[in-house]
């Protein structure tokens, strides 16, 4: 890390299935003087999460207050009553410790950062080699009901519009490939 060089942001957006935990965490594997972006959420606690590492688990009032006072990036309630969302705190401290901070935040948070990052930030859209190969990368993982499936099928063919109003599109139908690609791109976006 060169000290003194103004500190970026990588933002990873994907549909539900498509591989964005996965790239996140090779890129964080890679040396490159990144640090993750924790989000917060008002969601229970579930085994074996910890507090500040998994997420910032907060109340839904206090999650409403932060809206109010401006404190998050992005946010969504997904479920009534259970928000997500990006601390600007807690990238801000990422940055200020001499790191590049990385995100990986829903398709319409992904788009709200890079508005109001500009140019400081590169965000990259993951995306599967299909709908159907997501449903099916959905269905293997047997973690969610087939009501669950559904709606977020439903989701992700709406988040696949947003596609082109990313930085990069990263097919994700090779994964080492696809690692390897986005690897690249960052880097080079690090070093401009």
């Amino acid at each position: 890390m060169v000290p003194g060089k103004e500190k970026k942001l990588i933002i990873v957006s994907a549909p539900s299935g498509a591989g964005k935990t996965t790239i996140v965490r090779h890129l964080l594997s890679c040396n490159l003087g990144l640090a993750f972006s924790v989000s917060a959420t008002t969601r229970a606690i579930r085994p074996g999460e910890v507090d500040g590492k998994d997420y910032f688990f907060i109340s839904e009032e206090e999650f409403r207050n932060r809206i109010e006072k401006g404190d998050l990036l992005e946010w969504e309630e997904v479920y009534k009553g259970t928000f997500y969302g990006t601390l600007r705190s807690e990238v801000e401290r990422n940055m200020m410790n001499g790191f590049h901070v990385i995100v990986d935040v829903d398709v319409v948070g992904g788009l709200n950062i890079k508005k109001e990052f500009g140019e400081k930030a590169f965000s990259v859209f993951v995306s599967p080699p299909s709908v159907s190969d997501l449903e099916i990368r959905l269905n293997n993982r047997k973690t969610d009901s087939e009501d669950t499936i559904r709606k977020r099928m439903e989701k992700a063919r709406w988040e696949m519009e947003f596609a082109c109003k990313f930085d990069f599109l990263l097919l994700n139908d090779d994964l080492e490939r696809a690692k390897s690609e986005v690897l690249e791109k960052v880097k080079e976006f690090l070093n401009k």
